[in-house]
């Protein structure tokens, strides 16, 4: 992997992570036009240092809230913030069972396996398509939901499922509010991309030999980047019920590589 396909990488992770067409398949697809041969372990570790310069960039776009969240966390008493913060952990306990105990067969996925990428992006576009046509979106976030959403996360580890989008339209079509099924979806996924940083770090003990470290922090860096703009981005199309134009996207993405993946 050279420099400047890191920095592409990097671009197309911190706006795809946030936006909803599924940054795991649009890197998937980035890999197979670049020839790149990167798989299993190799493939994944690439993706979640990528992952974890935008999970860095929510801390900043979320800043407050995390203040928040932890300040309520250790008040010893109950509180809103607090309660946010177990909901949190509610939904991470799918993404968790599915990560700990399907580590391997998550690896084969993450092997530039196109018409997967495709067909999973096309269920990504009927997510957003269905989002959008619900108008009834007054409701918070409570603990059944939080378990529900976190189901689909846990599906979204398919690379070409958009997590942000099918955590956030999910969110919307059990008729939570929409800026708050946004805020939800960037704020609950941290803890996982964190743990499952640590987790790959306990297992391969070292960077893979096959990757270039300099090559590999210029995509963190532009990952960081890119993920602040279209984090503040994403927010304000999914208040203004503008997803279907995603929907679209992926429908026309999601064609186009099940074609290339077959011919």
């Amino acid at each position: 992997m050279n420099k400047l396909e890191a920095i592409i990488l990097g671009i197309i992770q911190g706006l795809t992570e946030f936006l909803p067409i599924s940054s795991s398949g649009h890197l998937e697809i980035v890999k197979a036009l670049f020839g790149n041969e990167s798989v299993g372990k190799e493939s994944l570790f690439l993706t979640l240092v990528l992952h974890f310069g935008t999970a860095l960039s929510t801390m900043v776009v979320f800043r407050k809230e995390i203040k928040e969240i932890l300040l309520g966390v250790f008040s010893f008493k109950h509180n809103e913030k607090r309660e946010l913060a177990f909901k949190i952990i509610i939904s991470m306990v799918p993404s968790a069972f599915v990560g700990l105990f399907f580590q391997a067969q998550i690896e084969m996925l993450f092997s530039q396996n196109l018409i997967l990428v495709g067909i999973m992006l096309l269920v990504t576009a009927a997510f957003l398509f269905l989002a959008d046509l619900v108008k009834n979106t007054k409701k918070a976030v409570s603990f059944l939901n939080a378990f529900l959403v976190g189901i689909i996360q846990a599906i979204a580890i398919l690379p070409g499922i958009s997590r942000s989008g099918s955590t956030i339209s999910s969110a919307i079509l059990l008729g939570i509010d929409r800026e708050k099924a946004a805020r939800f979806s960037f704020l609950m996924v941290l803890p996982l991309i964190f743990g499952s940083m640590t987790k790959t770090a306990l297992d391969l003990k070292t960077i893979p030999e096959n990757i270039n470290q300099s090559s590999l922090l210029l995509g963190f860096i532009f990952a960081f980047i890119s993920g602040i703009l279209a984090c503040n981005w994403m927010i304000s199309m999914v208040k203004k019920s503008q997803l279907k134009y995603f929907g679209f996207y992926c429908v026309i993405i999601g064609g186009l590589t099940i074609f290339y993946g077959l011919f």
